[in-house]
């Protein structure tokens, strides 16, 4: 019953000892919002409550949520990076959801602009993804978003620890991040400036025992520098998906029991390429190294397009990428 629902998250939040209590006006709002299709509140201390949340310092008192919440207790990885992301950042993030996402793990973000959104575009090409908000789930931000917050809420599940009608605010947004680091067995950050609320979300996996994984970048690249601070202190090299499947390998076997770590027929040569798009690539690559504005003349893709594509194939181990910007078949 909404009213029982809403009962149990104020006194969680009493229990907490959080200042904010909320008043009669929002519990009736949040009431009348739980009674509608596919919402839910799920508290602490409630079976469905995700247990890796309770490792933070400061859990929060209860989700909003729109969507399947079985979602949020599955093996998630978050991939965040910059709103001012560049196109090759935009691809890796939705080639890497896609890849990590089709090996079994479910893709968790902020809907933010750059990376955070192709994050979840990439994921839900191949399973469900999970977006925390930093506001109410009845404003979402940003408001750009509103057809992925759709998607993301019928194929997978919407995130908020705010009241339904809550407006985004700057302080939400660090808060935000402790919840997608705490749902997350790791976060892959995809470029991030030196100073930017991905590397909070990383500092945060990284308290609370989480893997934390980083893409190099060009060192004149500055939306790399928060990568490379990462590595430096100690983040894991990701040039492939095998290099976050490893690293996870531990953490992921209380879900796994006996299935494997990437499922016995993943996407592979034949289905891939099924699509006529990534087929005409094919016919035009061979085993001899071809220059990128080779292919492009050959296939008439762009140079966004077949970065794209040529990263998912070198994820499918279909591809070898070469010095000079080569690419040849693998056998």
């Amino acid at each position: 019953m909404p009213a029982d629902e809403v009962a149990a998250w104020v006194a969680a939040l009493r229990q907490a000892g959080t200042s904010y209590q909320p008043n009669s006006e929002t519990q009736r709002q949040c009431r009348d919002w739980l009674g509608e299709a596919g919402h839910s509140l799920v508290v602490a201390g409630n079976p469905t409550y995700p247990a890796r949340l309770s490792e933070l310092s400061t859990p929060p008192a209860g989700l909003f949520c729109i969507g399947n919440v079985a979602h949020l207790s599955e093996p998630q990885l978050a991939i965040v990076g910059s709103r001012n992301a560049t196109r090759g950042g935009i691809e890796n993030a939705k080639a890497f959801a896609e890849a990590l996402a089709r090996a079994g793990l479910v893709i968790t973000s902020g809907l933010a602009v750059g990376i955070d959104a192709a994050a979840h575009r990439g994921a839900l090409r191949a399973g469900p993804s999970i977006a925390v908000l930093g506001s109410g789930l009845e404003r979402i931000y940003p408001h750009t978003h509103q057809a992925l917050a759709v998607e993301i809420s019928q194929r997978g599940v919407l995130v908020s620890e705010y009241p339904p009608q809550t407006a985004a605010a700057k302080h939400h947004f660090p808060e935000r991040n402790r919840i997608i680091a705490g749902l997350s067995l790791g976060t892959l950050v995809i470029e991030a400036a030196a100073r930017s609320g991905a590397l909070i979300t990383a500092r945060l996996a990284g308290e609370v025992g989480r893997e934390v994984f980083a893409v190099p970048g060009s060192i004149h690249n500055p939306l790399a520098r928060g990568c490379h601070r990462l590595l430096r202190d100690g983040a894991t090299l990701v040039e492939g998906v095998d290099d976050v499947l490893s690293q996870l390998e531990p953490a992921l076997s209380p879900y796994l029991a006996d299935e494997p770590l990437v499922p016995t027929e993943p996407r592979g040569q034949d289905t891939l390429l099924d699509q006529p798009a990534y087929r005409e690539l094919a016919s035009a690559l061979s085993f001899d190294p071809v220059e990128v504005d080779e292919l492009a003349r050959r296939t008439g893709l762009t140079s966004a397009e077949l970065s794209s594509m040529l990263l998912i194939l070198e994820l499918e181990g279909l591809v070898e990428a070469l010095p000079g910007g080569r690419y040849s078949l693998l056998s």
